[in-house]
C-alpha cells in the first residue's frame, strides 16, 4: 500500500525547517553577497531557487544518470542545447519562432519524461528552439528566518598574493629597500545562527500533466532530507535540514486551506534564550492527528 505522503493523485503541502550555523545560507548579489534579509524585520530570508538548486544537485548526482531523472536547469549547459535534444530524438524540424506546435506538443511531453527538474518544478522552454512551456506540480515559497539574524562580515587574511610584481622589492627615495606584498586581504559574509522556515505545495493535476509519480515525490523527499549533507561548503557553515512536515489531503482539491495547516506547526524560542544559537533554543509544537481537520493526514518526514 503506497504512503499518502508519496501518492501523486494527492494534494500535500509541506513545512520545511532547516538551520544554518556560522555560514551564508543565501548571498545576496545586490548587498556584497551578505546573506539576504528583510530590511523591516531583519529576518533572514533564503529564495526558493536556492532550495530547488540543492534539490536538483542531489537528483543529478544520485540519479542523474537515469534516463528519466536527467536535469534541466545545470551549469554550463545551454537551454536551448537542451530543447534541442528533444527535437533530434523525436527526429523533428526545428524552425524557431514559428515552429509547428504540434511538435512543440511533442517536445514538450519528451522534455517532461526525461528531466526531473521539468517534471517536478516545471520550466518556460518558449525560447529559439521552443519546446513550450510546463507549470509544474512542486512549489516552495521564500525560507524566512524564525527570529532577526545578525549578517556579519568577516576580514580574513591570504598569505599567497594574487600577481607576481607585487611580492617584488621596491626602493624608496632614499634607495633602501622596501618589501612587496606578502598577503591579501578577503571578507567572508556569515550569520552565527539562524533557524529558516519555508512551505511548499504538490497539485496533482499538474503533477497529472507533467507525468510527475510516486517515485518522483518519494525522490524529492529524500532529496529534501539529504542534499544538505551532500552540498557542505566552507561558506555555508553548518546547514541542516531540521523537519519536514507533510499534510496529505484525502480529496484532490484539498480538505483544509493550507495557511490554516501550516499555523499549526508551531515554532517557538524558548523564553529563557536571548539570542537563539542552537536547534535546541526553539520549541517545536507538532499537533496530534485527532486535532487536524478530517480529511488530512500528517506525515512527519
Amino acid at each position: 500500500m503506497t504512503e499518502v505522503h508519496v501518492d501523486p493523485t494527492l494534494r500535500h503541502d509541506f513545512v520545511l525547517l532547516f538551520d544554518v550555523q556560522d555560514g551564508n545560507p543565501n548571498g545576496d548579489p545586490d548587498a556584497g553577497n551578505l546573506p539576504r534579509i528583510d530590511p523591516e524585520t531583519m529576518n533572514g530570508l533564503v529564495t526558493d531557487v536556492a532550495i530547488k538548486r540543492k534539490v536538483r544537485d542531489f537528483v543529478d548526482m544520485a540519479h542523474g544518470s537515469e534516463g528519466r531523472n536527467k536535469i534541466y536547469v545545470q551549469n554550463e549547459v545551454a537551454l536551448n542545447t537542451q530543447h534541442q535534444r528533444a527535437y533530434d530524438a523525436l527526429k523533428l524540424q526545428t524552425t524557431g519562432t514559428r515552429q509547428d506546435m504540434d511538435a512543440v506538443r511533442q517536445a514538450r511531453q519528451w522534455m517532461c519524461q526525461n528531466f526531473y527538474d521539468i517534471r517536478m518544478f516545471g520550466a518556460v522552454m518558449t525560447t529559439k528552439v521552443n519546446a513550450g512551456q510546463v507549470r509544474g506540480p512542486l512549489q516552495l515559497t521564500f525560507a524566512r528566518s524564525m527570529d532577526p539574524i545578525v549578517p556579519m562580515e568577516i576580514a580574513i587574511t591570504r598569505i599567497a598574493v594574487t600577481r607576481e610584481e607585487d611580492r617584488k622589492v621596491e626602493e624608496d627615495s632614499e634607495g633602501k629597500g622596501k618589501s612587496g606584498k606578502q598577503s591579501e586581504m578577503g571578507r567572508k559574509a556569515l550569520i552565527p545562527y539562524g533557524l529558516y522556515r519555508a512551505h511548499g505545495f504538490f497539485n496533482p493535476h499538474f503533477a497529472k500533466s507533467t507525468g510527475a509519480n510516486s517515485d518522483d515525490l518519494a525522490l524529492f523527499w529524500t532529496a529534501l532530507r539529504q542534499t544538505w549533507e551532500y552540498d557542505r561548503s566552507a561558506s555555508r557553515g553548518m546547514m541542516t535540514c531540521r523537519g519536514i512536515y507533510v499534510f496529505t489531503h484525502a480529496h484532490p482539491l484539498g480538505n483544509a486551506p493550507a495557511h490554516e495547516l501550516f499555523e499549526s506547526i508551531g515554532v517557538e524560542r524558548k523564553p529563557a534564550v536571548a539570542a537563539p544559537r542552537r536547534f535546541a533554543d526553539y520549541s517545536i509544537t507538532i499537533p496530534n492527528q485527532s486535532d487536524l481537520p478530517e480529511g488530512i493526514t500528517l506525515t512527519e518526514v
